[in-house]
């Protein structure tokens, strides 16, 4: 079961991923009003919501735009960053979403920030742990459960940042139409720029669901396949 859940999701984060890149790449192509860059549409959004303490910079690398709480910056892939196109726009208003939720305090946002250090320590041994369960699920049963209680974490992690993840994305497009960044041709435009985006995270959170549920039916039926 475990290799038809992992064959259906990685067909699905291909798909995903490849859509996503297609639409970015073909958005990409799409100028937008008055020649502002990536960088220049975070700037001025940051700017329009009163917030002075958070930076923008460039990072290295394709799609790797994110915002991290801890340094208080907007970090915009190159080929965003300096991009002048509606799916640059779309991207740099979406990690500047981020920093609003940081600064108003959105409640799931600050859940996903709590969770960041549990999260990071399950990973690094929650597959050993798991695997040790399985092998020992008749001598010592309470240790798979351990592992299946650090999974979870991991669950929770991905299922909390479906909201996190969506939420930016409407504060995006509703500040880049506000702003006239966004016009009616490009509107939808930027739109499906981030739904696709946010279409990776969904086939993540389903994937650790049902990869968790596995590992309960694994413990509940004491089964070694």
């Amino acid at each position: 079961m475990i290799y038809v859940i992992s064959i259906v999701v990685m067909a699905l984060s291909w798909l995903v991923q490849h859509m996503l890149t297609s639409r970015f790449q073909k958005y990409s192509r799409i100028p937008v009003a008055g020649g502002l860059t990536g960088a220049d549409v975070a700037r001025r959004m940051l700017a329009e919501n009163g917030i002075d303490d958070v930076t923008v910079s460039s990072v290295p690398g394709q799609l790797t735009d994110h915002y991290n709480p801890a340094t208080k910056v907007v970090n915009l892939s190159e080929s965003v960053y300096g991009s002048c196109s509606i799916a640059a726009a779309a991207v740099a208003a979406h990690e500047c979403g981020h920093a609003l939720q940081h600064a108003r305090g959105y409640a799931p946002l600050k859940l996903r920030s709590a969770l960041v250090p549990v999260v990071s320590f399950a990973s690094n041994i929650v597959m050993w742990v798991l695997l040790a369960g399985i092998l020992l699920i008749n001598v010592f049963p309470s240790l798979i459960w351990f592992g299946i209680g650090l999974f979870a974490m991991t669950t929770l992690f991905s299922l909390v940042t479906l909201p996190v993840e969506i939420n930016a994305s409407r504060r995006a497009v509703a500040w880049l139409d506000y702003s006239g960044i966004a016009d009616y041709e490009t509107h939808g435009m930027a739109v499906d720029a981030l739904k696709w985006a946010a279409y990776t995270y969904v086939v993540a959170a389903l994937g650790s669901l049902a990869t968790l549920f596995y590992y309960v039916a694994i413990a509940l039926g004491g089964r070694r396949d």
